[in-house]
């Protein structure tokens, strides 16, 4: 049995964020995290009970083959692109935080704006080398399909490298 790999704390929560309970929908849950064996397997376990309803919560993941150490907030993953998270969902989650840059806080503005850069840079990596743009495999989610499916023309690499160092940018803006 494989499970999808987390590569780092920060993708792992960003995947619980994207999950709502599915009883009440609420985001709410107090994680406790920790590593146990399933099937002969070692995997990072998250279990909580959602702070809404009470409903118990688990999500499983695998392990990355190597520790990928923190390069700065946000650390989603190193070189290889995510399994937990395909390409839309990251642009999902790009122009979502992009969008809601406060303008009163130049701290969180900054951690803000590096979390849109970092989730424009994975949506890269599911570039192969060689190629100008996000492949189709690199999208399995409802969500992922429905973002690509709405403005295709944003998976282009050099679109994407433009947005990641405007957002990129503007966080140093912000230091």
């Amino acid at each position: 049995m494989a499970f999808a790999v987390a590569r780092t704390r920060d993708e792992a929560h960003l995947y619980l964020d994207l999950h709502p309970c599915k009883t009440c929908g609420s985001v709410d849950t107090t994680w406790a995290a920790g590593l146990t064996t399933i099937d002969g397997e070692l995997v990072n376990r998250y279990a909580g009970d959602c702070g809404e309803c009470g409903t118990p919560r688990e999500f499983l993941f695998g392990l990355p083959e190597r520790p990928v150490p923190p390069a700065g907030y946000p650390t989603f993953g190193g070189d290889e692109p995510s399994q937990l998270l395909d390409a839309g969902e990251w642009l999902w989650v790009a122009d979502l935080t992009a969008s809601n840059v406060p303008a009163d806080d130049q701290e969180e503005a900054r951690r803000t704006l590096a979390i849109a850069a970092a989730s424009v840079e994975e949506i890269i990596k599911f570039i192969p080398p060689g190629q100008d743009e996000v492949p189709d495999d690199a999208f399995w989610s409802d969500r992922g399909l429905e973002t690509r499916a709405a403005e295709p023309g944003r998976f282009q690499l050099d679109r994407l490298l433009i947005v990641r160092d405007t957002y990129r940018n503007l966080a140093a803006g912000h230091a």
